[in-house]
């Protein structure tokens, strides 16, 4: 049995529903538009043969996943880069500590929350900066007045 046009319009469209389906990241979506193309030219063009079919889809699938591979949309750039990231939207500020930083170990309260604190030793009442963040620690130093 020959392979009609429609058989490359079931297999685009199955590849179409399987990106669907699969987080791949778009491949199944350019081969399955190639087999959609090659069924369209199947239709207009009786008879290609099955080489030259299957050279197209070939051809087709391995242009589109170029073409979308180099005009793909980059990244946009947030607003606001540290909103999941909240330690790192503290980088900068200054605070007073309101407990004081023993054995290099405290803690400072940050707006609606507690933060665990690392630095030189320092009595309550020190202006301190944020300098880093090591996962859920603040870094901080004192800043002179």
């Amino acid at each position: 049995m020959p392979i009609e046009y429609w058989h490359w319009m079931i297999l685009g469209f199955a590849l179409l529903a399987l990106e669907m389906l699969l987080p791949t990241g778009f491949i199944f979506l350019w081969v399955g538009i190639g087999a959609i193309v090659v069924g369209a030219l199947g239709f207009l063009i009786p008879g290609l043969g099955l080489g030259v079919e299957f050279a197209l889809w070939g051809g087709f699938s391995v242009c589109a996943v170029l073409a979308w591979r180099h005009f793909k949309p980059m990244s946009f750039e947030s607003e606001r880069p540290t909103l999941n990231r909240r330690g790192h939207s503290y980088l900068g500020r200054v605070f007073t500590l309101a407990e004081p930083i023993v054995d290099g170990v405290g803690k400072l309260r940050v707006d609606d929350s507690q933060w665990r604190i690392m630095g030189a030793d320092l009595p309550a009442g020190v202006r301190v900066q944020v300098t880093d963040v090591q996962g859920a620690t603040l870094i901080v130093e004192r800043i002179a007045e």
